[in-house]
């Protein structure tokens, strides 16, 4: 059982008190039967002779919340004030008397929750309820996880994912907090991928999937498809460049023998040319898998555009050898120049007089020793610059420092000169 760190905050009032207030909330709607509709909470709630009290009897109390969870058929009849006060209050009695680990909680929990999340109310006031019950829950049950997954339904339901506010990190912190097994973080996860394709988030749902394709067993089949499925999704992705980050997967590299696994190998090393012979070899894959070619196209140019400039960083880069790369006319050059700025992948100055690209800055595709030695290379380079800065500048100083006068002289050859009175006092 999950350690308690939620605190029960009841309204005025003892249990038989506060179980009367929850009924005849619910009994609002009834007229004449109002009366038969209460009878049976009352006569639960009298103590006969010989009877423990309530209080002391916890079997008893848990009966009767029962009788109440299965008279609630949807948010009632009230205000949205009143039917977040009725359910804080059901909420409360609920958690403070049933085990959090115990199957019938979680069932009725379930119950519960489906009855809320097919309610015809407003949205809002369901967000509101169930967000109270998961904060209400400790931290570390798994029942977080029902309730979640409920306000997650809901939102994707009604295209309002971004008023639940998640974040990476949130998601991050439950599953470490959340007492659930694999499967069932998993399996979390894979909401969270469907949720934010279904609402036109495929930037998010992108993330996503790389979570849950890392909460997989690397060489099981789900895990396998889950990998396709994450390079088939870059792949897609228009302004998506960050192909290495696929490749450090451990079950992406277990689908080596996959062909999309061969066409996002070259768009992490290679360029145009070696994308129009895949495509030529692969052209059921673009159906397939919902493949787009000229954006695949634009995809690797940018890409190859970028390496160039890596390459030559500090560099001018011609017109013609950008031309010859991308296999475009040289008239073309400077629009694919401003794409690739645009993309975030590449700095640099375009001389329309000389025909050449100044680059300041470049993205490398992939970080292995080929881009460490070049790294290396430019900081040797740019230690040398600066150590024939500092001569220069030591040279200056030195041809611009006066000649010692002869007090100076005196001084440095240990001849002692007079200090006046008043200096001598403040020494």
């Amino acid at each position: 059982m999950a350690g308690t760190d939620s605190v029960s905050i009841f309204t005025e009032g003892t249990f038989e008190e506060q179980i009367l207030e929850l009924v005849n909330y619910l009994a609002r709607s009834l007229a004449e039967e109002r009366a038969t509709y209460i009878q049976p909470f009352q006569d639960a709630l009298t103590v006969t002779e010989g009877q423990k009290p309530i209080a002391e009897d916890l079997e008893r109390r848990r009966n009767i919340l029962t009788m109440i969870l299965k008279e609630v058929k949807g948010l009632g009849d009230g205000s949205e004030r009143e039917i977040e006060g009725f359910f804080n209050l059901l909420f409360s009695h609920f958690l403070e008397l049933f085990p959090l680990d115990s199957p019938e909680t979680k069932s009725h929990l379930d119950t519960l929750l489906h009855t809320i999340a097919s309610s015809s109310e407003q949205t809002t006031t369901k967000y509101r309820i169930l967000s109270n019950l998961f904060n209400a829950i400790p931290r570390r049950s798994g029942l977080r996880l029902l309730v979640y997954k409920t306000l997650l339904q809901i939102a994707s339901e009604n295209d309002e994912l971004e008023l639940l506010g998640l974040s990476d990190t949130d998601v991050e912190n439950w599953l470490q907090e959340w007492e659930i097994s694999p499967e069932e973080k998993s399996a979390f996860l894979k909401l969270l991928v469907d949720a934010f394709a279904k609402c036109g988030e495929p930037e998010r749902s992108y993330q996503f999937q790389l979570s849950y394709v890392r909460s997989l067993p690397s060489s099981s089949s789900p895990a396998q498809a889950a990998a396709i499925d994450a390079i088939a999704i870059a792949l897609r992705l228009p302004s998506y460049f960050n192909f290495d980050e696929l490749f450090r997967l451990d079950a992406v590299i277990a689908a080596k023998d996959h062909e999309l696994f061969s066409l996002l190998h070259i768009f992490l090393n290679d360029g145009l040319a070696e994308y129009k012979a895949w495509a030529e070899s692969h052209a059921g894959a673009f159906s397939k898998y919902e493949l787009d070619p000229s954006q695949l196209q634009r995809k690797i140019r940018l890409l190859t555009l970028a390496t160039l400039g890596f390459q030559n960083i500090g560099r001018d880069l011609p017109y013609s050898l950008i031309a010859s790369g991308l296999q475009v006319e040289p008239s073309q050059v400077e629009t694919w120049v401003i794409d690739v700025i645009r993309a975030g992948l590449l700095s640099g100055k375009l001389s329309q007089t000389t025909q050449t690209l100044h680059v300041t800055r470049a993205t490398a595709r992939s970080f292995e020793r080929e881009e460490w030695e070049l790294l290396g290379k430019r900081l040797q380079a740019w230690k040398s610059g600066l150590v024939g800065v500092l001569e220069v500048i030591a040279a200056t100083r030195k041809k611009n420092t006066p000649e010692p006068t002869q007090a100076n002289t005196s001084a440095s050859s240990g001849v002692e000169t007079p200090v006046p009175a008043a200096q001598a006092a403040v020494a």
